[in-house]
């Protein structure tokens, strides 16, 4: 089967949204005939559309009736309809209910507002358009809204009105809260140093490390290359595609971040909150939540807990939502668990007290999170040992809790 850009006015044989070339077959005779696109599905799976759509914008735009078969795959055009007409009409519903208004990019989603308005909600560049409220097929649109992706879905190319529960089968024992795990992990944690003011008894703790000049250097490589392959390794959301090229912006914000980072390749000596967002703004990412995960995966090294008060500015400026405090506890996962073992156990309760003070974590987003163990950013394993090392930062929390309780009620 042919497959053509989405958008068929760029030229570029690279371009990466691509779609298959409508096709048509003519069916019937006299006032029975019809056109029947057969591979209507595919392009709207591209298109990250139900089939419905182009299928009743193509009938309000030719003035003609339209059946639709999800069950046996047949979308059909009364009367008899050229492919290339067709195409046009496609190119059409393309523009005015695909394209970002904004930045002409394919990888949007449709949303019906409170309001009733239909909007545009791009996730390359992050801006909403709306679409022409006098087309009759907002009409359509709204009493047939698009269907909710399951949460784990890819991006664009997802069919459009595949089962929910079929896809989502499998997240919940992700996010499962394993309850005699979490005792387990509050119960081994008891003998964690760490003071009620969030600072580590360093003093009780004895270290060993190897500090020969072959064994430094060899530290040094695996954690830049762990850090790479931490950074690039994107867990899959409701709103991206799973896994980025090279060329994506999420990767190529990773690799700038490791090259300008004090003791990058570029051999700065420092890197400011200001010129790190303002190149995050450059990419279109910056109110993206996978934005904070790489942020902070390609930023901080095993001395983090320094670190975070740094480039406090700028984390707090990008981690705006629960959903981006949920990717910066999953990237203090990968940071500790995977690329820098040394931040267990002492470092993880630094980091998340930084993270704390500075306001980007919220309490109930942090205690919620140390109570469920879940594989979503590492393994299972991996995971409880991190919940396990940040245990003295969540006890602290719940205390300081208790104590604005005694507070309160010492004010009555």
């Amino acid at each position: 089967m042919a497959v053509v850009n989405i958008r068929r006015d760029v030229e570029d044989q690279f371009y990466r949204y691509r779609m298959p070339l409508l096709q048509t077959k003519i069916e019937g005779r006299g006032n029975g005939i019809k056109t029947v696109v057969p591979n209507m599905s595919d392009i709207a799976r591209a298109l990250s559309r139900p089939p419905t759509y182009p299928t009743k914008f193509f009938g309000f735009e030719l003035g003609a009736q339209t059946q639709v078969d999800d069950k046996n795959d047949r979308y059909i055009v009364n009367g008899a309809h050229q492919a290339d007409a067709l195409r046009k009409l496609l190119d059409d519903f393309i523009t005015k209910f695909v394209l970002c208004g904004s930045c002409k990019n394919p990888e949007t989603d449709l949303k019906i507002m409170k309001d009733g308005m239909i909007i545009r909600d791009c996730k390359a560049c992050g801006k909403r358009s709306d679409v022409d409220m006098r087309h009759k097929l907002t009409t359509f649109i709204t009493k047939n809204p698009p269907p909710k992706k399951a949460k784990g879905s890819k991006g664009a190319g997802k069919a459009a009105g595949q089962s929910v529960e079929a896809d989502g089968e499998g997240v919940a024992s992700d996010e499962e809260d394993d309850d005699e795990m979490a005792k387990q992990i509050a119960k081994e944690a008891k003998d964690t140093p760490i003071a009620k003011t969030g600072k580590d008894a360093d003093e009780n703790v004895e270290w060993s490390v190897d500090t020969s000049e072959a064994a430094v250097r060899e530290r040094a490589a695996q954690a830049l290359s762990g850090s790479m392959q931490a950074s690039l390794v994107l867990t899959p959301g409701d709103d991206e595609e799973e896994g980025e090229d090279e060329n994506s912006p999420y990767s190529i914000f990773n690799q700038w971040l490791l090259a300008n980072r004090p003791g990058g390749d570029e051999g700065r000596d420092d890197l400011a909150s200001a010129e790190i967002y303002k190149k995050a703004q450059e990419l279109g990412i910056e109110k993206k939540y996978k934005a904070v995960q790489v942020l902070l995966q390609a930023l901080l090294t095993e001395n983090a807990p320094a670190e975070v008060p740094k480039y406090g500015a700028v984390i707090a400026k990008m981690t705006t939502s629960e959903k981006h405090q949920k990717a910066a506890l999953g990237a203090i996962e990968r940071l500790a668990g995977i690329t820098y073992p040394s931040l267990v156990p002492n470092g993880v309760p630094k980091i998340l007290m930084a993270l704390y003070q500075l306001d980007v974590l919220e309490e109930e987003v942090v205690q919620t999170w140390g109570k469920h163990v879940s594989k979503k950013y590492v393994d299972k394993e991996t995971s409880k040992k991190v919940r396990k090392a940040a245990a003295p930062f969540l006890t602290w929390l719940e205390e300081a809790d208790d104590d604005d309780e005694e507070e309160d009620l010492d004010d009555l």
